[in-house]
């Protein structure tokens, strides 16, 4: 009944009445159909795909409004998944879109209003028992929604640029605690615990990196070995000299790198030779397997073949997600150095590490 161009390259098209599902199936196609057809300009045949959202219900239902902007966001998710196709509109993607478009908006005020906080979670030493560190993971305390976990908003923070700035804040918040743990526990001249801090691949090509780290350490006091930087795998796969360049900087000063999440994202393990990591931190999934009894032996083979092929190269291995005393004895016998999971402790506050570190000192 409609056709109206909403503008740039987007329009719409209206139809009412009763069999309207069949009408709209049917109007889909052809508009499709017709953008098959090669259009030809200056002797050139150019092609033009096409990303329908479908917005179906009784009229009244709904504003004008609400229509429109649940066909937006059902068009972009058609675009998303590949384009040159149609989607139906679900009531359920639209809320976790606006979702999206909320947090993404609320990002930068959030920043200056300081609602993002730092839970750690320990770094067990394997053979002893000992804390030996922590992994900074932050969080954000939304107004409305309440605390959101890094999944919610480090994707939209890496979308929006915002991830170098924030990046930025939880490392001095990091550095800031790593000095205090160090006062507390051991005194001034006791070697600091350390602290391991996340990398994004947008924070890792940041010129900047490298200057931002060296003044936090300096303006805390803080000593090189107390922090741990982890790139995910994944930001590696392929990575040419000019990115590696920073991590290769930090590295000869004394920052431990870690390799996140290694053996999910496919690599060669060449790579490693020229990567400036000094620990392999293995993803959860190969703990997963040693839930049962027996254990699963082919995680146990390859965890044993990642340990020796790590301690060969001098790397240290640490691994995520342990929940079981069981796990924990399973992975020191096949050599891995520490862990981090629910069985030693879930994130906390810093006063938590503070406490089971004395308690180390202690015992």
């Amino acid at each position: 009944e409609m056709v109206a161009r909403l503008g740039g390259d987007e329009f719409v098209a209206l139809t009412t009445g009763p069999g309207t599902d069949r009408t709209v199936d049917e109007l889909a196609e052809r508009i499709m159909n017709a953008l098959v057809t090669p259009i030809s300009i200056d002797g050139r045949d150019l092609l033009v795909r096409g990303s329908l959202g479908i917005v179906e219900g009784p009229a009244g239902e709904r504003t004008a409004a609400e229509v429109l902007r649940s066909a937006d966001i059902t068009m972009y998710r058609a675009k998303s998944a590949g384009g040159n196709r149609s989607e139906l509109a679900d009531p359920e993607a639209d809320a976790r879109a606006i979702t999206r478009h909320g947090l993404t908006t609320a990002l930068p005020t959030a920043l200056e209003r300081g609602e993002f906080f730092i839970e750690y979670q320990p770094l067990v030493h394997l053979g002893d028992g000992s804390v030996r560190g922590a992994e900074a993971l932050v969080r954000w305390l939304h107004p409305q929604h309440g605390v959101l976990g890094p999944d919610r908003f480090i994707p939209l923070a890496e979308h929006t640029g915002l991830i170098v700035p924030l990046g930025r804040w939880v490392l001095e918040e990091s550095i800031r605690q790593a000095r205090a743990w160090r006062v507390r526990h051991g005194g001034q001249d006791a070697g600091p615990l350390r602290i391991n801090v996340n990398l994004s691949p947008c924070q890792l090509s940041h010129p900047g990196l490298v200057q931002d780290t060296v003044d936090i350490l300096e303006r805390a006091g803080v000593t090189p070995d107390a922090l741990c930087l982890e790139v995910t795998e994944s930001a590696l796969i392929g990575a040419d000299d000019d990115l590696l360049k920073p991590l290769r900087r930090l590295a000869e000063m004394g920052v431990d790198i870690a390799l996140d999440d290694f053996g999910t994202g496919y690599s060669n393990l060449a790579n490693l030779r020229r990567l400036p990591v000094s620990v392999l931190k293995l993803d959860r999934s190969f703990t997963q397997g040693m839930q049962q009894f027996p254990a699963d032996p082919v995680d146990l083979k390859i965890v044993e073949g990642i340990v020796t092929l790590a301690h060969s190269l001098d790397l240290a291995v640490t691994v995520e997600g342990v929940e079981t005393g069981a796990q924990a004895e399973q992975l020191r016998v096949l050599g891995c150095d520490t862990a981090q999971g629910w069985y030693y402790a879930r994130p906390g506050p810093p006063e938590r590490l503070h406490d089971l570190a004395l308690a180390d000192a202690k015992g």
